[in-house]
């Protein structure tokens, strides 16, 4: 029997991608259907809302606060020294990123390559970096969306795993595309580890 895959979430708020995900992972019952179990929920933030969700919903969560450490390397270090030990039979964690409010470095990024996922409030290749709403309205689109990809060293650069598409609607703002955005994240998320998964069990 294929050992357990453990998804390890990264969050800094209220982590509403981690909600979606822990969610279809319960309801679709993940574990046994795919052999993969929510493992934890991290935060850089004591304070983030999501951790004390997470925790009403019987997943671990720890808190590896970045404010705590004299440099990022150090930070990280312990970051990975915590995703590693939710691990299992030569299968190490998926890290998933979702809203985590923390550039990671490449070397980081090297040590979990193939296993880091994150989601990305634009149509990429397009507008990668902050502010891609406010960029879409000014640049004039017509349709805007999310995407889910691999994480590489070069930022939101990573292999395509899913999109969504939303129009643009005359007389939006930046906050209304947001929330349309943002809602078709909390679908395409789950479908795209979903469908990791299954090609994992082939």
């Amino acid at each position: 029997m294929r050992a357990m895959q453990a998804i390890v979430i990264l969050i800094s708020g209220g982590g509403s991608n981690m909600q979606a995900i822990v969610r279809a992972a319960h309801q679709e019952d993940w574990p046994a259907r795919y052999g993969a179990r929510i493992a934890a929920v991290i935060s850089n933030r004591a304070d983030a809302a999501g951790l004390a969700w997470a925790a009403a919903h019987n997943v671990a969560t720890r808190v590896i606060a970045h404010t705590d450490f004299p440099d990022r390397a150090a930070f990280e270090a312990a970051l990975a020294q915590d995703i590693a030990r939710h691990g299992g039979g030569g299968h190490p964690p998926w890290v998933v990123l979702a809203g985590f409010m923390r550039i990671l470095t490449p070397a980081f990024v090297q040590a979990h390559s193939g296993r880091l996922f994150n989601i990305h409030p634009s149509l990429l290749p397009a507008f990668t970096g902050l502010h891609t709403h406010a960029r879409a309205l000014a640049a004039g689109c017509r349709f805007a969306g999310a995407t889910v990809h691999r994480v590489t060293e070069v930022l939101d650069q990573g292999e395509i795993l899913e999109q969504s598409v939303v129009p643009v609607l005359p007389g939006d703002s930046e906050a209304s595309l947001a929330a349309r955005v943002l809602a078709t994240e909390h679908q395409i998320y789950p479908r795209a580890l979903r469908r990791l998964l299954q090609a994992r069990e082939r």
